[in-house]
């Protein structure tokens, strides 16, 4: 095993011990297991990890026995900021364009990008996103008529905005889930 991957594994344990609340009932050695049989899938939470994510476990699904990571950093990732929602948003954008885009990132690292009922589901297990804001997977119908969802937490409350897909700012990135 690659020694950043075993540090990996270190600091995803140190973490999942830190933020029990985050996974009650959870046994990080069953998760480690599944870990370790999963190289591409830790090569995943490894982006995660170095793009500022701070990857945990927030959860179980019961359908496919999949462990659930997600993005726990306070803050929208630092490594993930100043793009704009997807590629065609990007190919739109005539001048000024930014590095990339959340979803074409979000690909690239093996993950997908929060769609609401998971970022609600997020913000259940801490404040996040207090000071930034996270691009939110967007349904087709607004992605049809240009626009993009972000979402925040401000005044103790979850909120969705829009705005164009093209746009970008240096306190907007994406959160991550990865089932493993």
């Amino acid at each position: 095993m690659k020694p950043e991957i075993e540090n990996l594994i270190q600091t995803l344990k140190e973490r999942f011990d830190k933020h029990m609340k985050r996974h009650p009932e959870m046994i990080w050695e069953l998760i480690e297991q599944k870990l370790v049989t999963k190289p591409n899938k830790l090569e995943s939470l490894l982006q995660m990890e170095l793009t500022g994510g701070e990857p945990d476990v927030i959860g179980k699904d019961t359908t496919t026995n999949e462990f659930i990571f997600c993005d726990c950093s306070p803050e929208t990732p630092k490594g993930r900021v100043s793009l704009c929602y997807d590629q065609q948003a990007w190919d739109k954008r005539k001048e000024n364009k930014p590095a990339g885009s959340a979803m074409e990132m979000a690909i690239s690292m093996g993950i997908e990008i929060l769609n609401e009922a998971q970022y609600i589901e997020l913000q259940k297990l801490g404040p996040f996103d207090l000071k930034t804001s996270s691009w939110i997977n967007t349904p087709q119908d607004i992605r049809n008529l240009g626009g993009a969802l972000f979402g925040d937490c401000r005044f103790g409350r979850v909120f969705f905005y829009h705005n164009t897909a093209e746009s970008y700012y240096g306190v907007r990135g994406f959160r991550g889930l990865l089932k493993i």
